[in-house]
């Protein structure tokens, strides 16, 4: 994408505090851009702001909590009104609780559902409607391989997931007409909080910083998927379109279990 084309305004992050959010604000401002960092918790992005004063760009801190959408629908407003208009959006902001037949946790769904997947259209609808009224902007909604297919352990998570890759690809035709682009992001395993819980093999795994660079620089073209490692995921993208026979047995021993 040239130099011109390149989103204008502000980035805004959410689930800034950790993780993916976390190392994208920081590789953004190393790139010169102005980002604005969200999450519930304040200190952390405090933290996140003063790491980034030697960089070319700044990063602001904004506390919100993406399952309040009130508070969702005021920060737009509110971050526009300070720091300028808004440009790109990653709706990152997800946990990951991992469930089993063995200990049913209801309320682990509920909070993976309320998190991931409502979380995220409280962030994409403000969204939408501050970039609709200057007809460009870039949206970014950060899914996972988990989305392709179901994986152990992760009936919560996996669901959500894959409800945000429907979402993004829907949002696609509808936001495409008035200038808004649409990309979704699909990583694989990536070193963070939630991955350390992980009792199972997580091959071609990837410190966050590394996941930081490939978003960034997927959000610098107009690929509608950004995805990596490849050599890991498009083998996923391949194993959901293979029949359940072999799909089922394949994973067991791949994860051992």
């Amino acid at each position: 994408m040239a130099a011109h084309d390149r989103p204008e305004g502000v980035a805004l992050i959410t689930g800034a505090s950790s993780g993916i959010g976390r190392a994208l604000a920081l590789e953004l401002a190393g790139r010169g851009r102005a980002v604005v960092a969200t999450a519930r918790r304040l200190d952390l992005l405090q933290s996140l702001s003063a790491e980034a004063e030697a960089l070319p760009g700044v990063i602001r801190a904004a506390a919100a909590d993406v399952t309040d959408a009130a508070a969702m629908r005021a920060l737009f407003p509110a971050v526009e009104a300070a720091h300028g208009p808004i440009g790109l959006v990653v709706a990152n902001a997800g946990i990951y609780l991992p469930v089993s037949v063995d200990r049913p946790d209801p309320d682990a769904y509920a909070r993976t559902i309320a998190v991931n997947l409502q979380g995220t259209v409280n962030t994409v609808l403000p969204a939408i409607e501050a970039m609709r009224a200057r007809g460009a902007g870039r949206l970014a909604i950060v899914s996972s391989v988990a989305g392709y297919a179901g994986l152990p352990t992760s009936a919560a998570y996996g669901a959500t997931k894959a409800a945000l890759i429907n979402l993004a690809e829907s949002l696609k035709f509808d936001l495409d007409p008035i200038g808004i682009r649409v990309q979704l992001v699909s990583p694989g395993f990536v070193e963070t909080e939630a991955t350390d819980r992980n009792a199972f093999p997580m091959p071609f795994i990837v410190p966050a910083a590394t996941a930081a660079r490939r978003i960034a620089d997927g959000l610098e073209r107009d690929a509608f998927e950004i995805t990596f490692p490849r050599r890991f995921t498009w083998w996923l993208k391949f194993g959901r379109m293979l029949p359940y026979g072999v799909y089922f047995p394949l994973v067991r021993r791949l994860t051992r279990g």
